[in-house]
């Protein structure tokens, strides 16, 4: 299945990318972030993301469908 995948802050840095479009086997967020974190060697674990699946806030456990757009959302730093 093909899903659109957003990072954003340092997993985007690390990435190289914005965004990318990437073909999968994974069937929700939880499994999709374990192929990203694998191919990008990201320093940020998942325990410290959230998720979002089509512009709403979603579970890791949530069932992705064909053309989803998931993105994995860092802490955020302010000040």
């Amino acid at each position: 299945m093909k899903v659109n995948i957003m990072y954003f802050a340092a997993m985007r840095e690390q990435a190289g990318k914005s965004e990318e479009i990437a073909e999968t086997n994974a069937i929700t967020p939880d499994q999709l972030f374990d192929e990203v974190y694998k191919k990008y060697n990201f320093s940020i674990s998942k325990k410290n993301l959230k998720v979002a699946i089509n512009d709403n806030y979603s579970s890791f456990q949530t069932k992705l469908s064909e053309n989803d757009t998931v993105v994995f959302i860092p802490p955020v730093a302010g000040g």
